[in-house]
């Protein structure tokens, strides 16, 4: 949902701009107050966007914004015509993004909020209108209905088709090639944002050792409560990938080394503490961040996590070795 929201920002900000036009080259008939609910609309996003990292649960700010958007339609609607409005198969457009982003009770509760807009402004504004010529409302319902029902199609098709390419089968966690398409777009935002990117490398203990005794049925299951344990524990933000056979990669974007390490450390703890595939299973953390300020080098960063997670288990294993801002040498918690 994040990932699309993100591709879908720069082709929002081309329908306002195609919205906008339209409304301009009809001023002259409509009045020019029309752009306000376009502005308004505009003002949400932008509101949702600079939240969305911050929340918990981010698709409710997206919902609320796409909500808002409608509304502003609506109001549109409202004060040029009601179901006589040039602008009413505006209302179908926010349906098209709703599959982009929401899941088939997203589109649902989007189709549903849409279609009593519809109905309401339409009777509302002129109802005789509407009762003289049914039609004015039947056809922005068909349409919006159609609209909606392609759209869970596609997502649907758009869902199994990227879990496959960029989700781990045994754990549900994100991949390599999914790791590797994030990489280059953190390493673009810290160029922007000047913020740094905690990296937080983990490796199961004695993993093998789990195999040879118990089996690989257990070790799977093993691996599968670790993933579901490290997500659970995460951000909605923070992101985690299997790399490896029992390893583990987590970013985090704008965490400083002492903000990461001590999400390794909660890790840690949290993993130690709980049994996972009904055996007692603990990890060890190898943690780097890059400066606040600096450039974020993938390559650079994951090396210094990884020697530090050797480090780690050289060390005793079941714990985190990350290096405090201004030391040279590492740290074990």
């Amino acid at each position: 949902m994040l990932e699309m929201d993100q591709q879908l920002q720069p082709v929002r900000r081309t329908c306002f701009a195609i919205i906008a036009l339209a409304l301009v080259a009809s001023g002259p008939w409509l009045g020019w107050w029309t752009l306000a609910p376009l502005i308004g609309a505009g003002v949400l996003f932008r509101a949702a966007d600079t939240q969305i990292g911050r929340l918990a649960q981010p698709e409710y700010a997206l919902f609320a914004a796409w909500v808002g958007s409608q509304v502003m339609i609506v109001v549109s609607v409202a004060l040029t015509g009601g179901g006589l409005a040039p602008m009413l198969c505006w209302l179908a457009i926010p349906l098209m993004t709703l599959g982009a982003r929401f899941s088939e009770r997203g589109i649902a509760a989007g189709l549903g909020l849409s279609l009593l807009f519809l109905v309401a402004v339409s009777l509302l504004v002129d109802s005789k209108a509407v009762f003289e010529n049914p039609p004015l409302l039947f056809a922005p319902l068909a349409l919006m209905a159609c609209v909606a029902i392609f759209q869970s199609v596609l997502m649907r098709s758009d869902v199994k088709y990227r879990a496959a390419a960029v989700l781990d089968p045994l754990t549900g966690l994100l991949n390599r090639q999914a790791l590797n398409q994030r990489v280059t777009e953190f390493e673009q935002q810290a160029q922007i944002t000047s913020q740094s990117v905690g990296l937080i490398v983990a490796d199961i203990d004695h993993f093998k050792r789990i195999n040879d005794c118990h089996g690989h049925a257990a070790g799977d299951a093993v691996l599968r409560d670790v993933a579901s344990h490290l997500r659970a524990e995460l951000r909605a933000f923070d992101l985690c990938y299997r790399i490896g056979g029992e390893e583990f990669l987590v970013l985090l974007p704008g965490a400083r080394l002492t903000q990461a390490v001590e999400v390794a450390e909660q890790l840690r703890a949290s993993v130690d503490a709980t049994r996972h595939g009904g055996l007692d299973v603990t990890m060890s953390f190898g943690v780097a961040a890059s400066a606040p300020g600096a450039a974020f080098i993938y390559e650079t960063v994951f090396a210094e996590a990884d020697s530090r997670l050797y480090a780690a288990k050289t060390a005793g294993r079941n714990r985190v070795c990350g290096e405090p801002a201004g030391s040279g040498s590492p740290v074990l918690v």
